[in-house]
């Protein structure tokens, strides 16, 4: 069974944004915990794209309503990232029907960059598509693959902690785990058996 979470419940955040929206969903409890879901409802994707304003650079993005169709196509890429993430994490080959689904989110809404007015500062997104949904989850997806193709792909790391299903970027060497509530419980269950064994 799986339990509808908010957005600010989810234990990581601040990742890289495809890491963000993968994340969404995660184990609450660990081992024993259960399954919980952060975009159920359209609504929560509308809180979930607010809350990543900037990485989705929502001030060049079209306007308009997040629908249950955006939230579906927003879904199937959150699945296809996940299997595609863990493939690559375990070093091995992600399937070829996953990696379409972000392929076909990328150019579901084609966009480029152009210079500013002055010359300087800030570049401009631009797009060809005028519907907000299919130009966020394109973002989404462009960010996936400059992961997956960039120098951030050697920092992804999954979370080794026992019933945690959540991603993360290693960019210090003594970070192992997701959160700091991951590590505590992985060192509490590690001191409860050596306490056990003695």
């Amino acid at each position: 069974m799986v339990e509808r979470g908010a957005v600010d419940e989810m234990p990581v955040g601040g990742e890289h944004l495809a890491l963000d929206l993968v994340n969404s969903t995660f184990i609450r409890g660990g081992l024993r915990g259960h399954l919980v879901d952060v975009l159920v409802e359209p609504s929560d994707l509308g809180e979930w794209v607010e809350r990543h304003a900037v990485g989705l650079d929502l001030a060049s993005a079209p306007s308009g309503r997040l629908g249950a169709a955006e939230l579906a196509a927003f879904l199937e890429l959150r699945r296809a990232l996940r299997a595609v993430l863990t493939a690559v994490v375990a070093g091995g080959a992600a399937e070829p029907a996953d990696v379409a689904v972000v392929n076909a989110a990328v150019r579901a809404a084609p966009g480029w960059v152009e210079l500013p007015a002055g010359g300087a500062g800030d570049p401009v997104r631009r797009s060809l598509s005028g519907e907000r949904g299919p130009v966020l989850l394109a973002r989404v997806a462009r960010a996936a693959v400059e992961l997956l193709t960039g120098g951030g792909r050697e920092q992804l790391r999954a979370c080794p902690a026992p019933g945690c299903i959540l991603f993360f970027l290693q960019q210090h060497a003594r970070r192992a785990w997701c959160s700091t509530a991951c590590g505590t419980r992985v060192r509490v269950a590690r001191h409860s058996r050596r306490q056990s064994e003695v």
